[in-house]
């Protein structure tokens, strides 16, 4: 069955907005790069959450929504936000202390490639066609690339940080369908609840493992948190959920093409990353597998 989100034509506004949220996503790569360096993954992810719940339940009220007050939501809500922000977050913050941004943001570009297979399992709406097939067969060729032959000879932390963003990838695509479930709620009010539910996760487990108290973090770093939590989660979640009413489910997909370019470009500009020729080709061969899944661009 052809997904009506493919004959949504976007707009300019829609492509400029799609645009700045690849780069508002691809920066969070950016900003927990700085965190890490003197913030532990846990407490970063819990101001990150936290900060942007408090933004989007101001944004919430201010617009005149409501948050829900059915137990069975709020209940959705929390395996929401442990799926989508509390257990992903936490992967990929800890992930990228031992990888750089760059390689993140490429292992984060294959939640997509999950998706399908996933997609094709626990629903009926989306079956595993055979160019998606193509699709999740380039993807993983592009992460065999990424992770390289030398993992082969043992496991190091580099590879465990790898596997961490992998497994964050693998639970955004759970998360993308368990989240259909919530498809009549306005999808702001659903942002907001899911942050607030993952804030009331993250507080106290960040508070018995790592003792945030203890931390003496930079301006730097308070800078990365505000700008992690204000700009990529609540702005982004914003812009995200008003192209997806405007364009569709399909259309956003096209932000995964664009995530890594960013990420890649601040990390070698600001930070003086410098990845290898295996990122660049399997970022290739992932966006490969992309287009396959997308489908547009494949006229056979």
């Amino acid at each position: 069955m052809k997904n009506k989100d493919t004959n949504i034509v976007m707009g300019i506004k829609e492509w400029g907005l799609l645009i700045l949220l690849s780069i508002l996503w691809g920066a969070s790569f950016f900003f927990v790069e700085v965190a890490v360096t003197t913030m532990t993954p846990l407490t970063i992810v819990a101001c990150r959450v936290g900060v942007a719940a408090f933004l989007l339940l101001i944004y919430v009220k201010v617009s005149g929504r409501k948050m829900p007050s059915d137990p069975k939501i709020w209940g959705g809500l929390f395996i929401l936000g442990a799926l989508n922000n509390a257990i992903p977050f936490s992967l990929i913050t800890w992930g990228q202390t031992h990888i750089d941004s760059s390689l993140a943001s490429i292992l984060n570009a294959t939640t997509p490639v999950f998706s399908v297979v996933f997609a094709h399992f626990l629903t009926t709406e989306e079956t595993l066609t055979k160019k998606r097939g193509m699709g999740v067969v380039f993807g993983w060729l592009g992460v065999a690339v990424l992770i390289g032959i030398e993992s082969l000879s043992g496991v190091g932390m580099k590879f465990a940080g790898q596997v961490a963003v992998l497994g964050a990838a693998v639970l955004y695509a759970f998360a993308a369908i368990f989240g259909r479930r919530f498809k009549n709620l306005d999808p702001a009010v659903v942002a907001a609840g899911m942050l607030t539910a993952s804030t009331m996760m993250m507080v106290p487990i960040s508070f018995f493992v790592e003792r945030p108290l203890t931390l003496n973090p930079t301006w730097n770093t308070w800078a990365a948190l505000l700008s992690l939590a204000a700009v990529s989660t609540a702005l982004a979640y914003i812009i995200y959920f008003y192209i997806l009413a405007k364009a569709g489910a399909t259309n956003i997909l096209l932000v995964t093409f664009l995530i890594p370019i960013s990420a890649i470009f601040l990390g070698v500009v600001i930070l003086g990353e410098a990845p290898g020729w295996n990122a660049y080709a399997g970022m290739g061969l992932i966006f490969a597998g992309l287009v396959f899944i997308d489908g547009r661009l494949i006229f056979f």
